[in-house]
Formats: C-alpha cells, sequence, structure tokens
C-alpha cells in the first residue's frame, strides 16, 4: 500500500487540512499518516477559535518515525502556519525523500489578489524557498504572483498565465500548476509546465458559482492522491478538478447551507467509483 505524509494543521470543526486530505486519501486507497502543525477548535472562519501550536512536537515525532525506519512515498504540504513551520518541513524533506519520494506542495497563502492576514512578503519569500524543493506546486494565481513578484489581475489572458508558469518555474519545482485559472467565461481549472521537457497542460471544467473553504484542500488531496496511485498528471488533475466541481455542486444542495465546509462526505462513494474505472 502506498504511503503518504501530509503536514499540515487539524481544525476540529470546519473541514478543511487533515479534516480532509485524511478521510480522502484514505477513501483512494492510500495508508495517510499525519503530522499536525497546530489543532483548531475550528476553521479560521469563524470568530475566537482556540488553537495550540505543536511546532516543537515535529521534530521529536518524525526523528521517532526515522528511528523507526518509516518511509512516505509522498510528503505533501498544506497550510504552514509560521516562518518556523516551512523550515521544519524542508528539514523532513532532507531527512525522508528518496530517489522515489514525490514532494507535492500546496503553498497555501493568499486568494483574491490578498496575503491570509497572519502572513507578510517574507513569508511569501520563504514559501517560494520551499517550493524550490518540491517535485510538484499547485499555487493559485494570486499565491503565484507574491511568490514570482508579478502584479496580480482579475483579468488576464494565456500569455499572462505563461509568463507566471514560467517564473514559478525558476524557482526549481520539476512541475509547476497554476489552479483557479479562467481563460474563457464560465470555465475555469488548471495550467501547468512540466520543467523538465516544456511541455504545457490544461484541464478546463465548468465553474459553480458558489465558494467554500477547503475546496483547495479537496482539490489537492485528490490530485496528489491519484499521482500516488499511478494515474497520468493530466487525469490527476482532471479528476481533482471534476470531483470538487461536483462536491461544491451538492453541497449547494444541501438545506442546511453548511457555509462552513463543502460535504465531501457525501461524494466520497463517487470519486472511489471514478477510480475503479
Amino acid at each position: 500500500m502506498k504511503k503518504i505524509l501530509t503536514i499540515q494543521d487539524i481544525s476540529c470543526f470546519g473541514k478543511c487540512s487533515i479534516t480532509i486530505a485524511l478521510p480522502v486519501l484514505s477513501a483512494m486507497g492510500i495508508e495517510t499518516v499525519i503530522l499536525p502543525t497546530a489543532v483548531l477548535s475550528t476553521h479560521t472562519m469563524f470568530k475566537n477559535f482556540v488553537v495550540k501550536d505543536l511546532s516543537d512536537q515535529l521534530i521529536p515525532i518524525t526523528n521517532h518515525w526515522k528511528s523507526e525506519g518509516i518511509r512516505f512515498d509522498a510528503i505533501y504540504t498544506g497550510y504552514l502556519g509560521s516562518a518556523e513551520e516551512i523550515e521544519i518541513a524542508e528539514r523532513i524533506f532532507e531527512e525522508f525523500k528518496t530517489d522515489d519520494t514525490l514532494i507535492f506542495i500546496d503553498p497555501v497563502m493568499a486568494d483574491n489578489g490578498k496575503l491570509y492576514p497572519a502572513f507578510d512578503m517574507e513569508y511569501a519569500r520563504q514559501n517560494a524557498r520551499l517550493c524550490a524543493k518540491a517535485d510538484i506546486i499547485v499555487p493559485n494565481i494570486t499565491e503565484a504572483c507574491f511568490m514570482t513578484d508579478t502584479e496580480y489581475k482579475e483579468e488576464y489572458d494565456e500569455a499572462y498565465i505563461l509568463t507566471l508558469l514560467d517564473r514559478l518555474a525558476r524557482l526549481g519545482s520539476r512541475k509547476v500548476v497554476l489552479t483557479g485559472v479562467s481563460l474563457s467565461e464560465g470555465k475555469t481549472g488548471i495550467y501547468g509546465l512540466d520543467t523538465e521537457t516544456g511541455k504545457t497542460f490544461i484541464y478546463q471544467n465548468d465553474r459553480v458559482n458558489a465558494s467554500y473553504h477547503g475546496t483547495g484542500d479537496l482539490f489537492s488531496s485528490v490530485s496528489v492522491g491519484g499521482i500516488v496511485r499511478g494515474l497520468p498528471l493530466l487525469d490527476s488533475f482532471r479528476i481533482a478538478a471534476d470531483y470538487t466541481a461536483r462536491t461544491i455542486q451538492v453541497t449547494q444542495e444541501n438545506p442546511e447551507n453548511p457555509w462552513y465546509g463543502v460535504d465531501f462526505e457525501t461524494t466520497l462513494p463517487e470519486l472511489v467509483d471514478t477510480l475503479r474505472k
């Protein structure tokens, strides 16, 4: 059985980060090892949440794994809440990466042209340095702009996306994939570049006019899961994009209107069926 280590926080209520990655990857038939950077009572869209930082526990935990000879087929990072956690992730890469270990980074830090409140430009630069150690990175357009010192645009053309991809490629990762790329009305998806071959790839599906917390985590989890299962890269991203869109649609239909997260539990059987085909 393939084994993925995911490094990100646990929000006890709210469906994001590890509480998405663990069930989704497990449903995909992958043993999922978690390294929680912090425990939050809820995700940060709630007011007055409680948080316990676990940064001081990360190295002792991974030292124990090292002594046990534990290995991973992939290491997948999501939200890292501080510069210290970025440095620890770099150290973990060095300790556990082999020639067969995939490093997959979702540099969660910004959206809609703005950094999240806890972050600044120095954090963005540190995230760019972390991405240099990755095999695959999946920033959204805002994150890509901050990491490459590029002007953010709400409206753009394909030339702008290709420029962003080229600048991301210079960070050093093998494959760079921009998420949330919309090149025509009513469509959204990914646009990627294989830096080793110079070839680009694209996938667009219908845009769902709704926004929920945790959809990026859902997309990334399914993407890395598909790749580790041996699916072709573009197939993995296509399945992840379609599954995320489908889950948003199902969530919209929920009469309880769960604004705080998507109903991925309802759609997981559909994902499993897709993988069986």
